[in-house]
C-alpha cells in the first residue's frame, strides 16, 4: 500500500488547536463590535471596493459588511443576522455573549473538562435561563413601549433624534397592526422609507399612507380621489410593437390611417374595459399610451405609470389588490379598495399618497447629509422593528445590564445543584452573561470589573425588585432601570441568549479543521508521456 496520505493538498487541524484557532477567530470578531454596544458606544467607519463610506453604530451592519472568511466568525454573523431579522435590536450583545462563552469553555478545557460535557452544562443553564426570564418579566403601557423603543437606539445619533425617531416608528407600529385569530401582527415592511436629502433630522415626519414620488399622467386627471376600486398591472397599456422583422407595404393613405384607426380603437376597449369594472386608480409598472392617457383622463380615471414593482407590492397588500400583467383580463376579483388617493407638491417634488383599508404609513426621512441620511434610514428601520415586536409580545426587561446581572446570580444558584461537571459549564455560562454590564461601563470610560460588583451588591442587598436595578451611565451608578425608562423587550433578551448559545455549542463541538488548498472540483490532470 502506498505511504502517501489520503488528505492530499489539505491542511488538518485538530483536537485543542483547532478548538483554540476558533475561539480566537470569535473573539476577534467580537473585539470588532465590542465598541459599539450601549449609549456610550463608539462609531464604525466601513470604507467597500469602491470607496464609498459608512460611518454606523449598527452591530449587524459592521458585521455584514466586513468581509469575512473564516468559518466560525461567518458562524457567529450567522446568529447576529438571524437575531436582526427576528428581534430587530441586540445584535451586537449575541456576539458577545457568544464570544464571551467560548473563552470561558477555553478556560474549563485546559482544565481538562470535554467541550461535550461543558455544551451540556450550557444547554442546561439555557433552559433554566429562559424560565427565570420569564419570571422578571413585567407588563407594558403604551409608555413604556415607547421608552423600550427609544432605549433600542441608544448609542444611535444624538439624543433629540433618537426621541424623535422611536415616536414615529411607534406610531408607524400603531398604523399598520392587524388584529388575526392569533394575535396581533404589525409586519414593518409595509412602512415605506422615503428618502430626502436636504434639511436637518427634525423634519423627518411620518405620513399615513403610502407615498410615492410620482404625478399623475395628465393633468385633467383628477388631483384628489375619494374611496374607490383600484387596479395594479404589471406591465402597462401601450400598442402593441412590432416584430423586428414584420414589413408593411403600404399602398395608399388609407391603409395606414386604418392601421392607426386599430391601435386607437384597441386601447379604447381596453379603457372601455376599466370602465366597466369602476376602476378610480390605475397603477403601472410599464408605460401607458399618449392616446390613453386622454382616454383615462376623459373617464375620470387617476392613473399613475412607471410605479416600481416594490411599491406595487406594497399597494397590493395595502388595498388588497392582485397584480395583473394584462388589462383584458381583470376582473372584479383582481380589484383592491382604497380610502383616498391625492397628489401633492412637496418643495418642487410631486408626490402621491395613497391611503389604504389595511392601513401603511410612510417615513420621509430627512438629513443634512447623505450620511446622516443613511443613518436616520437605518436607526428607524431598527427602532420600528422593536415597536412592532412589542405589539406582538408587551412583555418587558430591565435594561442597562440588570436583567443580565440578575440572571447570572440565578444561574449560579441553580449550577450549585448539578451534581456533575456541567456544573462547570453552567457557571461559565453565567459568568458569559455578565459580558454585557462589563462592556457598557467599559464604553462609558468607568472600571468594568469595580462597576460590576457595585451592580452585584446593589442587586444582592436591594428589596423585591432588585432585579430592576442596572448601569445608569449618566450618573455613573446603579439605578432603578424601569424608572429610569431604560427598557428592553423580552423578545429580544429570549432570542439574544438563544442565539449566542446556539453559536457556542456549535464552535465548542467542532475538533476537527480541514482546509482544501485547491478547489475540490479541480482534478489533478495527469501528464502526458
Amino acid at each position: 500500500m502506498s505511504d502517501a496520505p489520503i488528505l492530499r493538498d489539505t491542511e488538518r487541524t485538530t483536537g485543542r488547536s483547532a478548538l483554540q484557532n476558533n475561539i480566537q477567530a470569535a473573539m476577534a470578531l467580537a473585539g470588532a463590535v465590542r465598541s459599539t454596544l450601549g449609549p456610550r458606544g463608539l462609531d464604525k467607519l466601513l470604507i467597500d471596493d469602491d470607496g464609498r463610506t459608512l460611518v454606523t453604530n449598527d452591530g449587524v451592519t459592521v458585521l455584514e459588511s466586513a468581509k469575512v472568511e473564516h468559518p466560525v466568525a461567518r458562524m457567529m454573523i450567522n446568529a447576529s443576522s438571524v437575531q436582526d431579522k427576528i428581534a430587530r435590536d441586540g445584535t451586537t450583545s449575541t456576539v458577545l455573549m457568544s464570544a464571551e462563552m467560548l473563552q470561558n469553555a477555553w478556560h474549563l478545557v485546559t482544565q481538562d473538562v470535554h467541550p461535550a460535557i461543558i455544551a451540556r452544562g450550557f444547554r442546561m443553564a439555557e433552559t433554566h435561563a429562559h424560565e427565570v426570564l420569564m419570571e422578571l418579566t413585567l407588563e407594558s403601557e403604551f409608555k413604556h413601549r415607547l421608552l423600550a423603543t427609544r432605549t433600542s437606539l441608544a448609542g444611535k445619533g444624538h439624543h433629540s433624534m433618537q426621541i424623535l425617531l422611536s415616536e414615529l416608528a411607534v406610531e408607524a407600529a400603531e398604523a399598520i397592526q392587524v388584529e388575526t385569530e392569533n394575535g396581533i401582527i404589525a409586519d414593518p415592511t409595509r412602512v415605506k422609507i422615503l428618502p430626502q436629502s436636504g434639511g436637518s433630522i427634525s423634519d423627518t415626519r411620518l405620513v399615513t399612507g403610502l407615498v410615492l414620488a410620482k404625478n399623475r399622467i395628465h393633468e385633467d386627471m383628477p388631483r384628489v380621489a375619494g374611496a374607490g376600486k383600484i387596479l395594479l398591472i404589471d406591465g402597462g397599456i401601450e400598442r402593441r410593437s412590432m416584430k423586428n422583422d414584420m414589413k408593411i407595404n403600404v399602398t395608399s393613405p388609407g391603409v395606414l390611417e386604418s392601421f392607426r384607426a386599430k391601435e386607437v380603437e384597441l386601447l379604447q376597449e381596453q379603457i372601455d374595459h376599466l370602465k366597466t369594472l369602476g376602476i378610480g386608480l390605475l397603477a403601472c409598472k410599464e408605460g401607458i399610451d399618449e392616446e390613453a392617457k386622454i382616454m383615462l383622463a376623459n373617464e375620470g380615471i387617476q392613473a399613475f405609470r412607471r410605479v416600481a414593482r416594490s411599491d406595487l407590492d406594497l399597494l397590493a397588500r395595502g388595498c388588497g389588490a392582485t397584480l395583473i400583467s394584462d388589462v383584458k383580463r381583470a376582473t372584479s376579483k383582481d380589484l383592491g379598495a382604497f380610502i383616498s388617493s391625492k397628489n401633492e407638491t412637496w418643495g418642487s417634488v410631486a408626490h402621491w399618497i395613497v391611503e389604504t383599508e389595511e392601513g401603511g404609513a410612510t417615513l420621509i426621512a430627512c438629513g443634512s447629509t447623505e450620511t446622516v441620511l443613511g443613518e436616520v434610514e437605518r436607526s428607524f428601520a431598527d427602532a420600528l422593528g422593536v415597536a412592532c415586536r412589542m405589539l406582538e409580545d408587551k412583555r418587558l426587561l430591565a435594561g442597562g445590564g440588570a436583567t443580565h446581572v440578575a440572571l447570572a446570580r440565578r444561574l449560579r444558584r441553580f449550577a450549585e445543584t448539578i451534581p456533575g461537571r456541567e456544573q462547570l459549564g453552567a457557571e461559565a455560562f453565567a459568568d458569559a452573561l455578565e459580558v454585557i454590564p462589563r462592556v457598557l461601563a467599559e464604553n462609558a470610560g468607568l472600571d468594568p470589573i469595580d462597576t460590576l460588583l457595585q451592580l452585584v451588591a446593589a442587586q444582592v442587598n436591594g428589596g423585591e425588585d432588585s432585579h430592576h436595578l442596572g448601569l445608569d451611565l449618566l450618573n455613573r451608578k446603579p439605578a432603578d432601570m424601569v424608572e429610569s425608562g431604560v427598557l428592553e423587550p423580552y423578545l429580544i433578551a429570549r432570542q439574544s441568549i438563544a442565539g449566542a448559545t446556539e453559536a457556542a455549542i456549535s464552535i465548542l463541538r467542532i475538533d476537527d479543521v480541514l482546509w482544501a488548498k485547491q478547489d475540490p472540483s479541480m482534478a489533478d490532470v495527469p501528464e502526458m508521456e
